[in-house]
């Protein structure tokens, strides 16, 4: 099992980064929030999470332990695999899902692509008296992606990624940078999220 990843930034991708560790390069997936944290040919350190299924063997990275034993938590629900939970993570951040499950707030579960009303409520009757066996951690990781292609580009194909419908990623993301066309990728795709969650 590999518990953390240390290393040289190689990549950073929409949905992966790739840390070179001991001479050997990990494909890591994980939220935006995350990736926004990594520079490219700096060194860094993710807590990590390997599922090992029979055709594969994925390594999930998340800047805190915190993190991780939500990831794994939210996994213990009927339904939810690691791409859901991953979803869940990248729409609400760990305080916010924390709380969202405390107080059995549906609405918020619901932001999330692949969870509709019945999934959340499940989410909550399952989880609420164990999430506060999660720590919770201060120090936010900004938001952020990298990567090639256009601001829009990149946003939309993040919002793609995280299961939601194109239409709606391409609307959400016209209209948050029509209102700051001067957003970086990190800042618009907060905003995209959010007002995707609204919308939901």
């Amino acid at each position: 099992m590999i518990a953390s990843v240390r290393g040289e930034v190689l990549e950073i991708a929409l949905d992966h980064a790739v840390i070179e560790s001991a001479g050997v390069g990990y494909r890591v997936n994980a939220t935006p929030a995350t990736l926004g944290g990594l520079q490219r040919g700096t060194e860094a350190r993710l807590v990590t999470a390997m599922i090992v299924r029979e055709d594969s063997m994925t390594l999930y990275g998340f800047p805190d332990s915190e993190s991780k034993e939500l990831f794994g938590l939210l996994q213990t629900v009927s339904g939810v695999g690691p791409r859901l939970a991953m979803a869940t993570l990248a729409v609400l951040e760990p305080d916010a899902l924390r709380a969202a499950l405390a107080e059995g707030n549906v609405t918020a579960l619901t932001r999330v692509p692949g969870i509709g009303k019945r999934g959340a409520e499940r989410m909550v009757v399952e989880l609420r008296d164990k999430v506060d066996a999660v720590a919770s951690t201060s120090g936010a990781v900004p938001l952020g992606v990298g990567g090639g292609g256009s601001v829009r580009d990149q946003i939309v194909e993040a919002l793609v990624g995280l299961g939601f419908p194109a239409k709606q990623a391409e609307q959400s993301t016209d209209a948050v940078l029509a209102e700051a066309p001067e957003s970086t990728t990190s800042s618009a795709l907060r905003s995209a999220l959010s007002l995707l969650g609204k919308t939901r």
